[in-house]
């Protein structure tokens, strides 16, 4: 098992020259999160939320970009929001963060400080090579906790059974359980030099603390 390489289709990077995914595929057990992982996130959220206004959090550089990426694609980002803007805003506004297991909550924690929208994927429930496009008209996804969403002009990841995620939400085919044991996160970054190795050794280290993570590969990937 290795690091998967993720093709660009060219009608994405004709709008997006600039796309940066980062990748880590790593072995993690699943449980619900720790006392200390809560401890975590609730300096992190409280950091946050005490230092950003609402007004300010489409400007941070991550969702800026991916705000202008939404636009050159041809989808409106106040109406469907990428997944770290939905964070901010929720966590600004003093309802804290969702609780669903360890990994999405760190996956969750490291979003809301780095400003950028992450995919969290069961590996094994990929199938075949994975490619970065933009999604079609009448394209079926489910998506977790919003059922069927309009993924037309977002930026999806696919495999050889369709569109699997998004910076917008991540779908019910691919999504963690508790019998999940290998583990993909791709943070979506649409411009360069912002920070994504850092950002990627955060959340490797999250998930080595709280979900006994073993890294299997770890490295960012350009249009």
């Amino acid at each position: 098992m290795q690091l998967p390489t993720i093709s660009f289709d060219k009608i994405f990077t004709d709008a997006c020259p600039d796309v940066e995914l980062g990748i880590l595929l790593i072995k993690i057990r699943v449980a619900p999160s720790s006392d200390p992982l809560l401890q975590v996130i609730e300096k992190g959220v409280a950091e946050k939320s005490s230092q950003l206004p609402l007004e300010e959090i489409a400007n941070i550089s991550p969702l800026s970009s991916t705000r202008q990426t939404y636009k050159a694609l041809g989808k409106d980002p106040s109406r469907y929001r990428p997944s770290a803007e939905a964070l901010l805003r929720r966590v600004v506004n003093g309802k804290g963060l969702y609780q669903v297991n360890n990994v999405v909550d760190a996956l969750n924690l490291v979003s809301v400080q780095s400003g950028f929208s992450i995919g969290g994927y069961d590996f094994e429930k990929i199938k075949g090579n994975i490619q970065m496009g933009r999604g079609a008209e009448n394209e079926l996804y489910e998506a977790i906790g919003r059922g069927v969403l309009n993924i037309e002009g977002l930026p999806v990841l696919r495999d050889e059974l369709g569109a699997f995620g998004s910076p917008t939400s991540d779908s019910t085919r691919t999504m963690v359980t508790a019998e999940t044991t290998t583990f993909l996160a791709v943070i979506f970054g649409f411009a360069k030099d912002q920070g994504m190795i850092k950002v990627l050794a955060h959340l490797e280290d999250l998930l080595v603390k709280y979900a006994e993570g073993e890294r299997i590969g770890m490295g960012v990937q350009w249009g």
